[in-house]
């Protein structure tokens, strides 16, 4: 496939680019500085991209197929969130291009007491606006024509190494025996090149964990 990642120098971005490329698909790697991106491979190409410019987004996505976000807004600009959902619809929609993936927040994942996670006694309180942010995003990209997939990680994405194995969920936190819901930045790559590959999730949101 020949897929474009938006915000591939943040780690998830990062993560997504090297599993796309170690399963031989053609990657562009969209960045808002180009110096970020360090890796170089013969099937990776980098391009400059303002993902709240809605143009700038046409630009770097046109006549691309496949399109993944793991695009994360500067600390204390979470509404940059919305910004980057309506600049993302409205970039595609411009581009001709029809399929999205997005790799989102956690804070609106169910948990067992059906509160959303955010929302929950022990969840901290300076990633309430984040998580927020995320929420309202998740709307956007729901309300839109998209071809859309939205990804939540678990509560905890952590360093790691890749195994390949994960439990798969919709709307409910994952969590183990020990009630922890957690993930390696490499697994939850291998979940997102995995829906570019299945698209088993069309328009849907879907979660993943150990």
């Amino acid at each position: 496939m020949d897929v474009v990642v938006i915000g591939a120098s943040g780690t998830i971005g990062k993560a997504i680019v090297q599993e796309a490329l170690k399963r031989k698909h053609e990657v562009t790697a969209a960045v808002r500085s180009t110096e970020t991106v360090m890796l170089e491979h013969e099937r990776l190409k980098v391009v400059q991209v303002d993902a709240l410019d809605a143009a700038s987004v046409a630009a770097a996505v046109a006549g691309h197929g496949e399109i993944i976000s793991a695009y994360g807004p500067d600390p204390g600009r979470e509404d940059d969130l919305l910004r980057a959902a309506d600049s993302l619809i409205g970039g595609l929609r411009q581009s001709g291009v029809e399929r999205l993936i997005i790799v989102g927040g956690a804070g609106s994942l169910k948990t067992e007491s059906g509160e959303w996670l955010m929302d929950t006694a022990d969840f901290p309180e300076e990633l309430r606006p984040l998580a927020a942010a995320h929420a309202h995003a998740y709307e956007v990209y729901r309300s839109s024509s998209l071809d859309y997939t939205y990804i939540s990680p678990p509560a905890a994405v952590i360093a790691g190494r890749r195994t390949g194995m994960f439990r798969i969920g919709l709307d409910r936190l994952i969590t183990d025996e020990n009630g922890e819901s957690s993930i390696s930045v490499e697994d939850l790559a291998v979940a997102v090149v995995d829906e570019l590959e299945e698209g088993n999730f069309s328009r849907e949101r879907f979660t993943v964990a150990y």
